[in-house]
């Protein structure tokens, strides 16, 4: 008899789907067959059984113009549980002062009341050419991929050509991974520094001043860098047709070159900064048109793009309180708890995506990537993270009525098709209808090894 056992579930795989049930034992999944007997057993009639989410972009107690974004990682992953999410990867937060080893201990302590399971991207602010050593330290302390901005230069946070190339070569040597937010910070100084004062004090001018082009032009670069030293490479957060057509001309060379987009880039259009409350919706990359969105939906449909991750950034409306200018603001939106069934709603019952593509984007790929070995599949040997998914139930997005930290969401009003029931995470039941069922700090640290 096992532990735990999910009945009668429709269980979504790569592979399409199965009705049977789903065991778990000491944590991990023990068996995927029929007429399972568990101490304890749920009833998943007329619900999807999917892989628990893995959000590998999240950034939870965020330090950001001297504030912190507003989900703690206590807060942030109970949020993330009521969505589904049973993984994610933050990062640490880096600085010219610290090395990386410290950067990854310091964050260690601030996850530790984390209810999911978490790992991180090593924030590469501050590195310098000549620092090569700290990239096989942080590997031994499990952290096996590395941020690099190409914009924020006013903050200090990007990168240069030669702190990438350093960097790259380095990581191509142990096996890990490049992570890339894309934008051409000279192409956003440049286009910033010909706004009128009048233009700077309209919300509507942010798209304006980091457009497409932007973000293609970063693609290339790191591509380029990918490519002459054999560097791995994610690209986050794609927001633009013209984006995603760079990662499919690199992949098309024979790049390593994964990328995500995010729900608000699939969901929302520049045009939500024509709003009273526009300035809410700040963040970077910034949103696009109609016509990217659909192209996004398409690139996830065929495999174009490989995953969904959130850039969880959240900030109350007192956070992003409107003082002149866009360039005020903090960016970022909230995300972790309506990935799931946003993504369902937009993409599967609309048609854009098949079902079995589900558990791919929003799992196993991601899974894969970074070297979560136990995680993204309903499989014996995989940790029993599991989700209890209705595909019809339809429900009204408020805010008050969501555990994000923050006032607000981007999708305040929405109808959304598709509700998460109940959360196991290693086969514990994590959350349950509306309530949450497990104590702070059950989440444990996901050390990672390269990849073989």
């Amino acid at each position: 008899m096992y532990d735990l056992v999910v009945r009668n579930g429709r269980v979504v795989t790569p592979e399409g789907l199965s009705y049977c049930d789903v065991a778990v034992d000491e944590g991990v999944i023990a068996a995927v067959g029929s007429k399972l007997k568990g101490r304890k057993e749920l009833n998943a009639d007329g619900l999807l059984v999917l892989p628990g989410v893995v959000d590998a972009h999240v950034h939870m107690a965020l330090p950001v113009r001297g504030d912190r974004s507003s989900d703690d990682f206590l807060s942030g992953s109970m949020a993330a549980a009521a969505g589904g999410v049973t993984s994610m990867v933050d990062f640490t937060v880096g600085s010219p002062r610290t090395d990386l080893v410290q950067d990854i201990d310091a964050r260690l302590e601030t996850a530790a009341p984390s209810v999911i399971d978490y790992g991180f991207h090593c924030e590469m602010v501050g590195w310098t050419p000549g620092r090569e050593n700290e990239i096989p330290s942080a590997i031994e302390k499990g952290v096996t991929s590395f941020k690099f901005f190409t914009a924020y230069g006013d903050s200090g946070r990007r990168s240069d050509s030669g702190a990438l190339y350093r960097c790259f070569s380095k990581i191509a040597e142990t096996g890990a991974v490049a992570v890339v937010h894309a934008e051409d910070d000279d192409l956003i100084r440049s286009l910033t520094a010909e706004l009128s004062d009048d233009e700077k004090s309209s919300m509507t001018v942010l798209s304006r001043t980091r457009p497409d082009i932007c973000e293609g032009a970063a693609i290339d670069q790191a591509a380029f860098y990918g490519e002459v030293t054999g560097a791995s490479v994610h690209v986050v957060h794609v927001s633009s047709a013209l984006g995603a057509s760079r990662i499919e001309a690199a992949r098309m060379r024979g790049l390593d070159i994964t990328a995500e987009t995010c729900p608000q880039y699939l969901y929302l259009t520049d045009q939500v900064y024509r709003r009273e409350d526009g300035h809410l919706y700040s963040a970077s990359p910034a949103l696009r048109g109609e016509d990217d969105g659909e192209y996004l939906w398409g690139c996830l449909g065929y495999g174009a793009l490989d995953f969904v991750a959130t850039d969880h950034c959240p900030f109350t409306s007192e956070q992003k309180a409107w003082k002149g200018s866009f360039s005020d603001l903090p960016y970022g939106l909230p995300g972790v708890e309506t990935s799931l069934p946003l993504i369902y709603s937009g993409g599967v019952a609309t048609g854009r995506i098949p079902l079995e593509t589900l558990p791919v984007i929003m799992s196993q790929a991601p899974a894969e990537r970074y070297g979560l070995k136990s995680k993204g599949r309903l499989a014996p040997g995989y940790d029993g993270d599991l989700v209890l998914f209705d595909p019809e139930a339809r429900w009204t997005a408020r805010a008050e009525d969501l555990h994000m930290k923050v006032d607000f969401s981007p999708y305040e009003g929405m109808e959304i098709q598709g509700r998460v029931i109940t959360t196991v995470a290693r086969g514990e039941i994590i959350y349950s209808e509306g309530r949450h069922l497990c104590e702070p700090g059950r989440g444990k640290y996901l050390f990672r090894n390269t990849r073989d």
